[in-house]
């Protein structure tokens, strides 16, 4: 019995708790809970590793990550940048040259499933098998001439391509004018590829009688879409004429042509019309011819209309057509992007017009938003909306505004290329460090900007030096130098001798080491002029009064033998050295002579001066001959130099 009763008990302890929980299920089930399943969140490849970086803050002073993290292998100009990043491109540029010359050796398939850009690419040729779906294959992969080749190889062998492959080749031929277009995996190219000039762009480039013009004509019925795509590659390479009577014939068979072929002829009515009145009446016939085909406009027809009227001149009409149109077009529901800004900024606050406060209002718009690249014309708005506050308004807090909306989530993406990338950096640069006091200039800008992110041009490192100068700030100079140093600064004639003019201009207190700090750098400025290249294009030029002040800036220093180094480089140097030294820097020098009782080159230096035309000579030697005691060659040398008068009234005064 108790044996019995135990196991009961516990049966019962085990029991009870599940019963428990049965009941909560059988409550639960008289309530029944609704689940909602939240909608399914699209996730790019890579959220999650922008999710990871968003939870660190970023370091100004560490280099690009496509640059070694080595002090050493870290880019410090321009120049370097590009040919550091270049040369990695080139890298991947031979791993695809060896690629393509030994495809035997990449037969091997070790990635499941297959990615398509590791294995070799397949050369096509005349005895290649094709069909129209290879073709289509590789008008997906934008190959574009292996799609023209194919298409001539199945027109060859009388194979039939339908009309929606000719017309998907057709759009790709023309988009890309019959050239193949760069791997979309060499970024770097890419990124100082478009840093070509805007001059260069607006020129005609469109092959006539190409691959293009060839299919077209053999469209044996050809329909709206198929002018739309012959129209629009002609205006994207500046084939004004013969887009706008291809545009005529569409019209005349009665096509409806898409809203992009228009935006097209739009964007080029400078090309098809001469004066300013004429392409405006233009544009408003498109527009009309749009809305009495029941074309829907869109952002690039925004752009397009504010792209022709920026180049229309400075008269008070444009900037009224601007307004209407941002009015009509608000109407419509289409809200401008960056880029329509950029258009506007550049019709209002022309060179040499008045001065417009319009950015002003536009900031109000943009700013505190995250933007897209929704045209290309995005990518100008940042570098002009630098220039407008900087040469135009000179208005500081409006830059900061901007520079802000660069920086804030992810609109650095729209700063556009790397020469944009510079001139907006030069612009707010130039601005801050005229404008806000240098200490915080220095800390809050050049400390953060410099040289990670931008390297200043000669301009705005002159700039800098100017403003240290007026500010008396000579606790930047060694840091300034070396700067100029790492961006190949040191060739620059007006650089180096404002840096110079700095030094000696404002001497240090002696319980300072600046004093050896520039000293240090006034005598890496003689190594490199002594040291550079005959055959250098840009050389600095050797002078009297370069010397001079290198010279005085080791005397304040006490490097006496320096100081003798650079003497005997003037007093030898009558062919090479332009001009003379400045009398304060030959004085100081015979100080440092009766000091280490060198009177022998004290001599030569008062020769110098003599022979220079300096009138202290005479005071020079009777110094010397005051605080020394000169033997009688010694004597004799100073009488041949300054005379006998001087050195007798001396000795007169003496007895």
């Amino acid at each position: 019995m108790k044996l019995s009763s135990v196991c009961f008990r516990r049966t019962q302890i085990y029991i009870n708790p599940f019963s428990n929980l049965i009941n909560r299920r059988l409550s639960s089930s008289v309530t029944e809970e609704k689940i909602e399943i939240p909608n399914r969140i699209h996730r790019g490849p890579t959220d999650i590793l922008r999710a990871l970086e968003s939870t660190i803050n970023r370091d100004p002073t560490a280099a690009h990550y496509k640059y070694h993290d080595d002090p050493y292998l870290i880019p410090m100009s321009n120049v370097a940048k590009r040919t550091y990043a270049m040369a990695q491109e080139a890298g991947r540029k031979a791993a695809h040259w060896i690629r393509k010359e030994h495809t035997d050796l990449f037969n091997h398939r070790e990635m499941d499933p297959i990615i398509p850009s590791f294995l070799p690419k397949l050369v096509y040729t005349e005895d290649t098998p094709v069909s129209e779906e290879e073709l289509k294959k590789v008008i997906d992969n934008v190959q574009v001439l292996d799609a023209q080749f194919i298409y001539q190889l199945l027109k060859k062998r009388e194979i039939e391509v339908s009309s929606g492959t000719q017309q998907a080749l057709l759009e790709l031929i023309c988009y890309y004018n019959c050239e193949d277009t760069l791997p979309s995996e060499f970024v770097e190219e890419r990124w100082f590829r478009q840093s070509s000039s805007l001059k260069e762009r607006q020129r005609k480039t469109w092959k006539d009688g190409s691959f293009a013009e060839e299919l077209f004509q053999s469209i044996k019925t050809p329909t709206a879409e198929t002018y739309s795509a012959i129209i629009q590659g002609m205006c994207k390479y500046f084939q004004a004429d013969r887009a706008w009577k291809l545009f005529e014939e569409a019209q005349k068979k009665g096509f409806v042509l898409t809203t992009n072929t228009y935006n097209s002829l739009i964007k080029i009515s400078n090309f098809l019309k001469e004066s300013s009145e004429m392409r405006w009446t233009f544009i408003i016939n498109l527009l009309s011819d749009m809305n009495t085909a029941k074309v829907k406009p869109n952002l690039g027809t925004l752009n397009a209309v504010l792209h022709s009227l920026s180049t229309m001149g400075k008269s008070n009409n444009v900037k009224e057509y601007v307004l209407q149109v941002l009015s009509e077009f608000k109407k419509l529901g289409i809200e401008p992007s960056l880029g329509s800004w950029y258009y506007v900024l550049i019709t209002f606050c022309k060179d040499r017009g008045p001065i417009s406060t319009i950015l002003h209002d536009i900031i109000v718009q943009v700013e505190n938003k995250n933007h897209e690249i929704r045209d290309i014309s995005d990518t100008n708005f940042f570098v002009t909306a630098m220039d407008v506050c900087k040469n135009h308004l000179k208005d500081v807090d409006l830059a900061i505004r901007v520079d802000k909306l660069l920086h804030f989530d992810s609109n650095y993406d729209l700063i556009g290329d790397s020469y944009k990338e510079s001139i907006y950096y030069r612009h707010f640069c130039l601005l801050m460090v005229t404008s806000v006091p240098l200490e915080e200039f220095m800390t809050n800008t050049y400390n953060i900007l410099v040289p990670n992110i931008y390297v200043p041009e000669p301009g705005v490192m002159g700039e800098i030096l100017k403003q240290v100068d007026l500010n008396g700030a000579i606790e930047y100079v060694p840091k300034l130098w070396s700067d100029m140093v790492c961006f190949d600064h040191t060739d620059r004639d007006n650089l180096v001798d404002c840096i110079l003019n700095i030094m000696v201009d404002n001497q240090p207190d002696a319980e300072s080491n600046l004093n050896e700090n520039f000293a240090n750098i006034a005598w890496d400025i003689y190594e490199r002029v002594e040291n550079q290249n005959v055959l250098k294009i840009n050389k600095i030029v050797i002078t009297g009064s370069l010397l001079g002040r290198i010279m005085l800036l080791v005397l304040r220093n006490g490097d006496f033998q320096k100081a003798c180094t650079i003497m005997d480089k003037i007093d030898r140097g009558h062919q090479t050295v332009v001009g003379v030294p400045q009398i304060e820097a030959l004085e100081s020098f015979v100080d440092y002579c009766i000091k280490n009782k060198a009177p022998t080159r004290a001599i030569a230096c008062i020769q110098y001066c003599s022979d220079s035309g300096f009138s202290q000579a005479g005071q020079l030697a009777a110094k010397l001959n005051d605080q020394l005691n000169l033997d009688e060659t010694q004597l004799n040398s100073l009488s041949k130099i300054v005379g006998d008068i001087e050195l007798s009234a001396k000795a007169a005064d003496q007895s």
